[in-house]
């Protein structure tokens, strides 16, 4: 017996997120699926009962003739004097607002807004051994045994290049990653190990990184590391949003080979981000991933996806710190929100779940702006490493119905300006211009007033003045009532006459 059609296809929109997050949880972040838990604790988590649930749902719903559910995975001596301290907030003259009228929020509208940026403080696993538990050391210790009796007493192995028996630190951390992935049980963890030690000689892993694999078109696109946080982990993105081109598809996974390729080249990534990991305990020792949902095809992603999920649960280990979703449709908020209370607050912990529109804000809280990439609302460009390490950012807000105008002034005669000017998600009117200090000279519109529209990328301008004056950037955000993140950065180069 079947549900009506439309019903069956209502039920897919609801239950398609339950699915997606469990499998997330299970696998990108913890590291710990299903299988490592024992039949007691099974029947006690109602995560895992819940996940059985609609894994058998998702079943049923798979061997009926419907469309069929999909996993998507995956400042320089001059300085800015900003008129009350740091910035001038002009509130611009406007009619008189009309009462707000006295409704109650919609359950949707509620659940998305609890959904956005509701992640408890993250705690990063200790690896000194001195804060472990007796009985962990006990597991790390028999863990060690176990990989000694299994190598010979003069076996050695290696991963990313430490030698997990030499007795160092560095090694403590890499073993104690898979003791976390399998809640200290030593067998479980042992297995996971040398099934890593072996896949990784297979898929010779230790050399990955340095390989050509002539898909440069994905360079800076699909998966690529940018920076680093505020913490100093380094930061993945991963947008899957160019595969909805079918050619695009077939190009990387149109037969095995392509596949295969196409696998090989995202590990590739993974281990260039493992390789500025520090291996320390008190160090850096796992990094961030940021998904990126716009416009994620899901069934073209399939294969692929659950390729890639199976490679990094296995082998990878406790290497993310934190998992930030952008551009999250509305009903993975939704039910993100209804489905969390059932999660623990350490997995809970490592996810940030943010909505369309909203990327901007969401990144500042971990990233520094100048380490945000422009297409997400911040002022790092892909060739600015050539030049150094980015140049530091100032960060204020634009609240809604004000104007702020930044004043940058000491620029003398025959210097040039260049500066960085962002606010998230725009929406707003920009304009700059440069007053002389003498009197009598005219005000210079360097950028007339225009609007922007919310998917613009930061400004990046220069000028070259004739004679002393100030810069005045200004954003005029009268017209919202949404408040907004920002940031700007500027340099000052001096004629090369003087």
């Amino acid at each position: 017996m079947f549900l009506p059609l439309p019903l069956i296809k209502c039920e897919l929109i609801l239950f398609c997120p339950f699915v997606i997050i469990n499998l997330l949880l299970c696998g990108v972040c913890s590291s710990r699926p299903l299988s490592s838990a024992s039949k007691h604790s099974q029947s006690q988590n109602p995560c895992f009962s819940s996940s059985l649930i609609l894994f058998s749902y998702f079943h049923l719903i798979k061997t009926n003739p419907l469309p069929p559910l999909t996993l998507f995975c995956y400042r320089d001596s001059f300085r800015a004097s900003l008129i009350h301290n740091s910035f001038q907030m002009e509130k611009a003259s406007s009619p008189e607002a009309s009462p707000k009228p006295h409704h109650k929020k919609s359950f949707v509208t509620t659940l998305m807004e609890a959904a956005t940026l509701r992640s408890p403080s993250f705690k990063e696993d200790t690896y000194f051994i001195s804060h472990l538990k007796s009985s962990e050391k006990k597991s790390l210790q028999e863990l060690k045994d176990k990989l000694t009796a299994s190598l010979g007493p003069d076996g050695q192995c290696t991963m990313w290049g430490i030698p997990l028996l030499s007795g160092d630190e560095k090694a403590d951390v890499i073993l104690l990653k898979f003791l976390r992935a399998r809640d200290f049980k030593v067998s479980d963890s042992f297995h996971m190990l040398e099934k890593c030690l072996a896949w990784r000689k297979e898929f010779k892993a230790d050399s990955v990184a340095e390989e050509e694999l002539g898909l440069e078109e994905l360079e800076g696109v699909v998966a690529y590391m940018h920076g680093y946080d505020r913490e100093g982990h380094p930061v993945c993105y991963n947008a899957y949003g160019v595969f909805r081109d079918k050619d695009m598809c077939e190009r990387m996974f149109g037969d095995e080979e392509k596949l295969s390729k196409f696998l090989r080249w995202r590990v590739q990534v993974m281990e260039r981000g493992i390789s500025l990991l520090h291996f320390k305990p008190g160090g850096i020792n796992s990094i961030i991933q940021v998904t990126d949902l716009k416009d994620m095809p899901k069934r073209d992603l399939r294969v692929v996806s659950n390729q890639i999920l199976s490679l990094f649960q296995d082998n990878y280990p406790e290497m993310v710190a934190r998992k930030i979703f952008i551009n999250v449709p509305w009903y993975f908020s939704v039910l993100y929100s209804m489905f969390s209370p059932f999660l623990t607050q350490r997995t809970k912990s490592k996810f940030v779940i943010s909505r369309q529109g909203y990327a901007a804000e969401t990144l500042y809280k971990f990233i520094r702006p100048e380490d945000v990439p422009v297409q997400y609302g911040g002022l790092s460009r892909t060739n600015d490493s050539q030049n150094g390490p980015p140049k530091p950012a100032s960060e204020f807000t634009v609240k809604g119905g004000e104007k702020v105008n930044i004043q940058i002034e000491g620029i003398e005669g025959g210097a040039t300006i260049t500066w960085d000017l962002v606010v998230g998600g725009w929406d707003l009117e920009y304009s700059a211009e440069f007053v002389p200090n003498a009197e009598g000279s005219y005000t210079i519109a360097v950028e007339k007033v225009r609007k922007l529209s919310p998917w613009e990328e930061a400004i990046h301008n220069s000028f070259t003045s004739r004679e002393a004056g100030k810069m005045i950037l200004s954003v005029d955000n009268t017209a919202s009532r949404r408040k907004k993140v920002a940031a700007y950065r500027y340099i000052v180069r001096k004629s090369c006459l003087d």
